[in-house]
């Protein structure tokens, strides 16, 4: 899959370095499947786009640019997924083209999955996770058809666990097929891991004075009283205020429910998952993760993402490599992640931002987050074309 049509805008943003040739040399040079059909057209792509400007005059564009005229991409993660969610995709230029990449990489029919599921085979780690990576990618593809301005404009973007693997390709950091091939290995190793020993991950609602860690120290105390061996029970996301998932073995998990009155807690409720994730539980996941990692290139985003285990953005390719590996036992930190990508002046707008991807959950967080930049949201449906059905 080759890039989208305008790349000037990601010569802004976090990079600085590289300029147009930098992005050419980065798709035009892949060894990965089907890229390089596309190498010829983004040369063509860049010379008819920018013309006689050099890389210091598009980042000088982009320094003067404000805050509304500029757009964030979030993109979406695993329980995001649903039967149909490529529907309101397949109209759209190179759509079934990654699909049928997709298939070849994969060696499953990706496409008829999202299409007709079943749900069961759908919501299970090892598809549901490369499902919504290409979903998502997809609707970039969409997105670039009805508004090509939002994605030339964009300033920075992030997404939630697996998510993050699309908003680092959408940002020139990582090629489509390659990180397709990454998130495969992620999802099957994450899914072995999860059926080796029985865990889950509990949302939990609480109050200003609820001591998160405090619940999960006694609940893995409880778990030893019970015999169990080196007892996990974390936080696993950070959601937003008073909001997290903790995670762990099942028996920490019905002790923190049990006794939610004691702990500040308001609401709970068990996560549609099999396993713990971004807990220790998942360190079986880390090494043949990190190992295809270390096989594969990786450069400096060209637009500012933002890093699911610090929260802030990722400075160079190896910090990319060396936090995608500890991702997979680290808490999402996702509502430091949205602190970071919205933190302005007082009276500075809000940039404009866009959902790419099935769901609308992170902008249900984005509200509870920041309810100033939640009112510029936008979700790309992945499920229905707006355009077909005007028509």
């Amino acid at each position: 899959m080759g890039p989208w049509p305008a790349l000037p805008w990601r010569l802004g943003g976090c990079s600085g370095r590289g300029g147009l040739r930098g992005a050419a040399r980065r798709w035009g040079s892949s060894c990965r499947p089907g890229a390089g059909d596309r190498a010829a057209t983004l040369s063509d792509l860049l010379q008819s786009s920018v013309g006689d400007a050099g890389p210091g005059a598009a980042a000088a564009r982009r320094e003067r640019r404000r805050p509304r005229e500029g757009s964030v991409l979030l993109f979406p993660g695993q329980g995001s997924q649903a039967p149909g969610m490529a529907r309101g995709l397949l109209p759209y230029p190179r759509v079934r083209d990654m699909f049928r990449l997709a298939e070849r990489v994969l060696g499953y029919d990706l496409l008829s999955l999202c299409l007709r599921g079943p749900r069961a085979e759908l919501d299970r780690t090892r598809h549901c996770q490369p499902a919504v990576f290409v979903a998502s990618l997809a609707a970039v593809e969409k997105l670039n058809h009805q508004r090509p301005d939002v994605v030339e404009s964009c300033v920075a973007a992030a997404g939630y666990s697996v998510g993050e693997f699309a908003a680092l390709v959408f940002a020139g950091a990582l090629g489509f097929a390659e990180a397709l091939y990454a998130v495969k290995v992620r999802a099957e190793a994450m899914q072995a891991a999860a059926e080796a020993v029985p865990g889950g991950m509990l949302s939990v609602i609480g109050r200003p004075e609820t001591n998160y860690r405090f619940a999960c120290l006694e609940a893995r105390q409880h778990c030893e009283s019970l015999g169990v061996e080196n007892p996990v029970c974390e936080i696993s996301n950070y959601l937003f205020p008073d909001s997290r998932v903790i995670a762990g073995h099942l028996q920490a998990l019905k002790f923190l429910q049990e006794n939610a009155r004691k702990y500040s807690f308001i609401r709970t409720k068990m996560l549609p998952v099999s396993g713990a994730f971004h807990t220790r539980l998942m360190e079986p996941a880390v090494e043949p993760l990190a190992e295809v990692l270390k096989s594969i290139e990786i450069q400096k985003p060209l637009v500012c993402v933002y890093s699911n285990v610090s929260g802030k953005k990722y400075l160079h390719g190896e910090h990319v490599r060396q936090l995608l590996a500890r991702q997979v036992v680290s808490p999402v930190m996702w509502e430091q992640t949205m602190h970071a990508v919205y933190q302005r002046r007082q009276g500075t707008e809000f940039p404009y931002t866009y959902e790419v991807g099935p769901g609308r959950h992170l902008g249900v967080i984005l509200k509870k987050c920041n309810l100033k930049a939640w009112k510029q949201y936008n979700h790309v449906d992945v499920l229905e074309d707006e355009e077909a059905a005007e028509t």
